[in-house]
């Protein structure tokens, strides 16, 4: 084990991914009034966690918080990768965040739309998520071969 190659980027991206997944067992959404429903939750003033209301993207969401673990992994056990360390999981990170928006501002899950709002559970989520993406870009500028100016031999 090579616990003298973790650095803060690491830290910083598993921390977020614990982040992210705690956020999906807190209240994500908010339901207005009596005629607000979304998947199974019913309002008025009623709560909805992330992991009830999120079908699919719960499992993308998860997915994404185990990344800086496998990261991790690969840099303790010394693999070697082809490309920078903490790329593939800033890439993931991004794709969560994506998602973390879309569902929280663009598009929010449930009926009628207007009375469905943000809760506490969105906005951890939203810091988990910018968590990994801060740590993983990181470790992937230390990691990645420095390069020279043009004309510099």
């Amino acid at each position: 084990m090579h616990f003298h190659e973790l650095d803060r980027g690491e830290l910083m991206a598993v921390g977020g991914g614990l982040v992210l997944a705690l956020s999906l067992l807190l209240s994500w959404f908010t339901l207005g009034n009596a005629h607000a429903v979304l998947n199974g939750c019913r309002g008025p003033n009623a709560t909805c966690s992330g992991w009830r209301s999120l079908s699919v993207v719960r499992w993308l969401l998860l997915l994404t918080a185990v990344a800086p673990l496998i990261l991790t992994w690969i840099i303790l056990r010394g693999h070697g990768l082809s490309w920078p360390r903490g790329e593939l999981t800033a890439i993931t990170a991004l794709c969560a965040l994506t998602l973390i928006l879309f569902r929280g501002v663009i598009d929010k899950p449930g009926a009628p739309r207007g009375q469905i709002s943000v809760a506490v559970g969105w906005w951890t989520a939203l810091f988990g998520g910018l968590l990994i993406l801060v740590g993983s870009v990181w470790r992937s500028q230390e990691s990645a071969g420095r390069r020279k100016p043009p004309g510099v031999l």
